[in-house]
């Protein structure tokens, strides 16, 4: 069981790190402080791409949520298959959001997010099986 609620905390940390880094980003307008900085001045002018990316982070995942939920509440999660598959995906959503951020390649982002689309439909597709199987 503790085995799926980790890759379910490291892309709330995820979360969490993109919630500080638009924080950081948006200060020099908000606070009006900061702006001398290279690393502020940097994260500034990605704003709407962290802002895009962090409202990305409650689109498909919530998908990824709901089947480790469902297939933890029902006991088929502890399939090493499953696991790997949620693991593929949390690395997915922190690659993406690299590309997105970092280098803002559209056609990277589009591979990447097919690889979490497939992890998590091969996550429903296993969960289906093992309940409907029993």
């Amino acid at each position: 069981m503790m085995s799926l609620f980790l890759p379910m905390f490291a892309h709330v940390l995820l979360c969490a790190f993109l919630y500080f880094l638009l924080t950081l980003a948006r200060a020099p307008a908000v606070w009006h402080v900061g702006g001398g900085s290279a690393v502020i001045s940097s994260l500034e002018s990605r704003k709407a791409l962290i802002s895009a990316n962090l409202s990305n982070q409650f689109e498909w995942p919530v998908f990824f949520y709901v089947v480790c939920l469902v297939s933890q509440y029902a006991g088929v999660a502890d399939n090493m298959a499953f696991i790997s598959l949620a693991w593929i995906f949390v690395a997915g959503r922190v690659f993406h959001s690299v590309v997105q951020i970092a280098l803002n390649n559209v056609r990277l982002r589009g591979v990447i997010f097919t690889i979490n689309f497939v992890a998590v439909i091969a996550m429903w597709v296993l969960c289906a099986i093992q309940l409907i199987g029993k």
